[in-house]
């Protein structure tokens, strides 16, 4: 074994503290570009976050290629992402102030076309979403939120054809049961 594999060609502070600053940079430019970049609707933002980690690689390790560096990185990561949900979770207002808020896209069957501008999201996209939570028409949803951690949140106007067809099932096995009642019933009268 090699006895450049573990040795740290950098001060080992060094490597705690540059994947802290990308990670906080990355934080910071992800809540100024929006919720979009989380939510992965084209292939364009696909591209830009796969080749966001190569970008800032170099940053985090440095010139260092050594397994010691690596794992010092890596737990400087994880370090700073748990304190920082810790501090989140403790502090809602710091949580919103860094997240941002939930935006309406659809309400009562209507198209917010100046929330679509905001989030840079098109009707295509929109009608993808839809589609992709039963919907083919906006006139059938209550509500689409886009959330800030990028997901979306769709309720529709009427129930939707497995809440129908899962209330018609319950109303069918209740008929069965009362008609069964009243045979046992009749069996019991006659006996």
């Amino acid at each position: 074994m090699s006895t450049n594999m573990f040795h740290l060609p950098v001060p080992v502070l060094e490597k705690i503290i540059r994947p802290v600053l990308v990670y906080l940079c990355l934080i910071v430019f992800l809540r100024l570009f929006g919720k979009r970049e989380l939510a992965q609707l084209n292939p364009f933002d696909l591209v830009v976050l796969l080749s966001l980690s190569n970008t800032v690689q170099n940053a985090i390790i440095g010139d260092d290629n050594s397994v010691t560096g690596g794992i010092l990185g890596a737990f400087s990561l994880l370090a700073i992402n748990w304190i920082l949900m810790r501090i989140l979770y403790s502090a809602p207002k710091i949580n919103e102030a860094l997240e941002g808020r939930s935006t309406t896209l659809v309400q009562r069957g209507r198209i917010d076309e100046e929330a679509l501008k905001k989030e840079t999201l098109t009707m295509e996209e929109l009608y993808s979403v839809l589609n992709k939570n039963g919907f083919t028409d906006p006139a059938e949803v209550e509500i689409c939120v886009l959330e800030p951690n990028g997901t979306f949140y769709v309720r529709g106007l009427h129930p939707s054809i497995e809440e129908v067809h899962s209330s018609n099932l319950m109303k069918a096995i209740e008929e069965l049961s009362a008609e069964v009642r009243s045979l046992r019933a009749e069996i019991a009268a006659k006996n």
